[in-house]
Parts: structure tokens; sequence; C-alpha cells
């Protein structure tokens, strides 16, 4: 078992990783891991390791040019009090690119990094 076995990871690819890492660290509770960019990244949140991949990075390359254009995925991160995320992030002079949808589940946004990559904030529904 390596280090790495611990997290779940998942990859990103970015036009600009340090971009990326200021974002996700500023704002959204990442912390950095390690540094090679602008080639790559990765932060962690909790078990989440998040590799950012930029460009130039292998990561990019192994994957074909029509596949490789950031935006096609989302993580998603879970919040107790998902209007005061919102806020503190608006105040950060994020935008978001949905409205709040509630479901039986709980509620939800999309945000999105520098590189159009999507992040679904999320607070389940409380449960009686």
């Amino acid at each position: 078992m390596t280090a790495h076995d611990e997290y779940v990871s998942v990859r990103y690819l970015v036009d600009d990783v340090q971009a990326a890492t200021d974002f996700y660290t500023t704002h959204l509770g990442f912390t950095l891991h390690s540094s090679a960019a602008p080639a790559f990244a990765d932060v962690l949140r909790g078990r989440l390791r998040l590799l950012l991949s930029g460009p130039a990075s292998s990561g990019a390359r192994a994957t074909p040019k029509e596949a490789a254009l950031p935006g096609g995925n989302r993580i998603h991160l879970t919040f107790d009090d998902l209007d005061a995320e919102i806020a503190r992030l608006r105040d950060a002079g994020l935008t978001f690119r949905s409205e709040v949808v509630s479901g039986p589940g709980g509620r939800q946004i999309l945000l999105a990094d520098p590189a159009d990559n999507l992040i679904e904030l999320f607070q389940p529904a409380h449960r009686p």
C-alpha cells in the first residue's frame, strides 16, 4: 500500500495549473500537496486528491485531443450550510453556473473553476 492509496484521486485537465491551484486552495478548502507547475499540481481536501493537469502534462498528452477539453466532469463537495458557502464565494467574486436546485436528497449549485471544470456544492437534506 502506498501513501496515495488513502486518497480518492480525480484528474481535472486545466488551462493554467497555478490559477487552478490558487482557486481550489483559496476558495474551497484544499491544501497544496505538490506542484510541478506549469505542468501539474495536486491538491487535497479530506480523502480527495485532485490532480490538476496542464496542457503540457503527461496526463493531458495521454488523452485523445477531443477528450482533453476541460469541463467534462464535476466533483461533489458537501457543506453543512450551503447558503453561507454561496455567500462566502460570491463575496470572493466568484460566479456560479446555475441557481440552487432542491430535491429530495438535498440542495446543490454548480461553480466552475478557472478552466471551466464544474464543482457541485451540495447540502444534504435533513433526515428525521
